[in-house]
């Protein structure tokens, strides 16, 4: 996963929309090659970043594990939760009635 590595240097992950303009190619290869994502400007705000896209999926991927988690402690503290020997009984009921069919 390369998303701790994410701290941003200014002088050099910073740029602006006209500098990306006229260097696209080089930084699509600087980004793959470095997985450190790029802050674009315009007229000196940030208003996007480019990322590689397994940096972008390893992102995607923490962010739906974290989402998972905050479900699963709300079903804690909702008591809706489920015994395990009672789920993989289920379970065993739905492969047993899918097979008969």
């Amino acid at each position: 996963m390369h998303l701790e590595g994410w701290g941003v240097n200014f002088s050099e992950d910073i740029k602006p929309i006209s500098y990306i303009k006229t260097n696209a190619a080089d930084m699509l290869k600087r980004v793959n090659e470095t997985h450190n994502p790029i802050v674009i400007t315009q007229n000196g705000e940030a208003k996007a970043v480019l990322l590689d896209t397994e940096s972008y999926q390893d992102m995607r991927n923490s962010l739906g594990i974290l989402k998972l988690l905050t479900e699963s402690e709300k079903d804690i503290e909702n008591r809706s939760i489920h015994d395990q020997d009672e789920v993989f009984k289920e379970i065993e009921e739905k492969l047993i009635k899918n097979n008969k069919t």
